[in-house]
């Protein structure tokens, strides 16, 4: 397990940092990947200090205050919607299941659309928004596992209904909002498809934290998941604390979603296709598969920032919209297969 953990691991960090550096090289201004590196290093403390510059100030101010915080945040957002989307799938043993079927995503809309429409988004600063949104996120999920609790438990497919159901309902009010506004439309869509554009270091730094912790939680209930994987009868008898295991890897999941989408927006399929697509690679084991969902879903949405912002250069293209783009034909390729194989009848 170690042995594999190290092979995956190893190439899928290498392909991070070759996607970080590609999207930190390609834009409207092409910039070579020696001075990409060049200048990162430059800012280190204690590597950049005997580095003598090779690149032009304008390469440096693109790189560290434009494109790089837009990169790192792309690699916390993409990380946390991937892992939180394996997580998801593992404890509710649901292949369908992903970051927003507990209903985070429309409970965040709903608390960003309501500031926007009517002209508080800047009502504490630059911060409301993502804060009403976090709130307005993590209520969802309060309320999801109220409706789903039963004598004490919380069937599996209580929870899933119950979180259609939110996600049904708020999505209503979001449309609702939309409809009532003539000079905010854009801005309220323009949320809810996703963006990382006009994010600044700050947004890094709020979005770190709720990753470190909720993602070591997380990683921690790899083994957990695999033995409910077995059934939770089966799981109890072999130790598991099956409904304490579900609530905090629940709640984990949908902090962990709901503190990206406050700062991101909507991003849809990452959290549906990367555990897939990686379950497909290396197989079912959730102590591989959650680390290596942390890095799919950071690869695919620094990849995926780099199509929205150069596709239709100067216009870029809704970060959302992108992963929904070629997110859903793989899965429709997915289910083609599913079929073929005789799992689906």
């Amino acid at each position: 397990m170690k042995r594999r953990l190290l092979l995956w691991g190893g190439a899928g960090i290498a392909l991070l940092l070759l996607s970080a550096t590609a999207a930190l090289s390609i834009g409207t201004v092409r910039i070579p990947f020696t001075h990409v590196w060049g200048i990162v290093a430059h800012h280190v403390p204690g590597v950049g200090s005997g580095l003598e510059p090779y690149w032009t100030e304008a390469e440096e101010q693109i790189i560290w205050k434009v494109r790089l915080p837009r990169v790192a945040l792309g690699l916390l957002v993409g990380a946390a919607l991937g892992v939180s989307g394996a997580a998801f799938q593992g404890v509710l043993r649901n292949p369908l299941a992903d970051p927003y079927t507990l209903g985070v995503s429309s409970g965040a809309s709903v608390g960003a659309a309501f500031l926007i429409l009517f002209g508080y988004q800047y009502l504490f600063g630059p911060w409301t928004v993502p804060a009403v949104a976090f709130a307005t996120g993590t209520l969802s999920l309060v309320t999801v596992l109220a409706l789903a609790r039963t004598h004490g438990k919380m069937p599996l497919e209580t929870v899933i209904l119950s979180g259609v159901v939110m996600q049904a309902f708020l999505g209503s009010f979001v449309s609702f909002m939309v409809s009532l506004s003539d000079q905010a439309i854009n801005e309220i869509i323009f949320w809810v498809m996703g963006s990382l554009a006009l994010r600044g270091w700050s947004y890094t730094a709020v979005l770190l934290p709720y990753l470190a912790i909720g993602g070591a939680i997380l990683l921690s209930y790899g083994r957990a998941m695999n033995l409910l994987a077995l059934g939770e009868r089966q799981a109890a008898h072999l130790g598991v604390r099956v409904e304490r295991t579900k609530l905090i890897v629940l709640a984990a999941s949908t902090l962990v979603t709901a503190a990206a989408v406050s700062v991101s927006g909507v991003i849809a399929f990452v959290g549906l296709i990367i555990p897939h697509l990686l379950r497909l690679a290396m197989g079912p084991d959730y102590r591989l598969l959650l680390p290596m969902s942390l890095l799919g879903g950071a690869v695919y949405v620094v990849l995926a920032d780099t199509l929205a912002r150069t596709l239709l250069a100067p216009t870029e293209i809704p970060l959302g919209v992108v992963t929904a783009l070629l997110g859903a034909p793989f899965f429709a390729w997915l289910l083609h297969r599913s079929k073929r194989a005789g799992k689906l009848s």
